[in-house]
């Protein structure tokens, strides 16, 4: 029998997508920790209910563009079709049955990891799947970090989304935060303003 992909999902919102995103999909291909990557477009995140989000195939559409020419990172849709809100053991299961070649592990930032266990089957996921965590500013992760737990050797990118979406409002540059196709569709749509 074939290994199986080795799969790592990356989910948000991505309202929108930037480079902070793209730094860590892009470190965990080149860590080899995972075959591919897939930024997995989350229609509702449960901890983020009262966000105000762009439609779903707008963030997707830029999710798409911003990983254009990037190999082994796929944006997708898989969770538009799961009930929402998305809870990431639900989408997990509903990604195995559906893609029985692939191992699926999960991509986090160290802000998460605190509060991970309290998530939807938050000890189910942490005993049953590779987690690999990316730093954060101001989280700094307990040592030593369980067998199947990967701190991910990469730079902090100081850019949020929130901070994305308030410059746009306040008509200062975006252009050294998110990729070029990402800027040119939030200007040409007129987006978070």
């Amino acid at each position: 029998m074939p290994d199986k992909i080795r799969t790592a999902i990356y989910g948000g919102t991505y309202n929108p997508v930037h480079n902070g995103h793209l730094a860590v999909a892009k470190a965990v291909i080149e860590s080899g920790m995972a075959d591919e990557l897939w930024l997995l477009v989350t229609p509702l995140n449960p901890f983020k209910k009262d966000q105000q989000l762009l439609p779903d195939t707008i963030r997707l559409q830029m999710a798409q563009l911003a990983v254009q020419g990037e190999p082994g990172i796929v944006a997708s849709d898989f969770e538009f079709s799961l009930p929402k809100p998305s809870y990431t053991y639900n989408t997990l299961k509903a990604l195995e049955k559906e893609y029985p070649e692939r191992i699926f592990s999960l991509v986090m930032g160290a802000d998460n990891w605190p509060k991970f266990r309290m998530w939807y089957q938050g000890e189910y996921l942490s005993s049953n799947y590779q987690i690999i965590i990316y730093p954060r500013e101001g989280f700094d992760l307990p040592q030593p970090m369980p067998d199947n737990v990967h701190v991910l050797d990469c730079p902090r990118v100081d850019v949020s989304s929130t901070q994305i979406r308030e410059r746009v409002r306040e008509g200062l540059d975006i252009e050294r935060l998110v990729p070029a196709a990402v800027a040119r569709t939030i200007h040409e749509k007129s987006l978070y303003l």
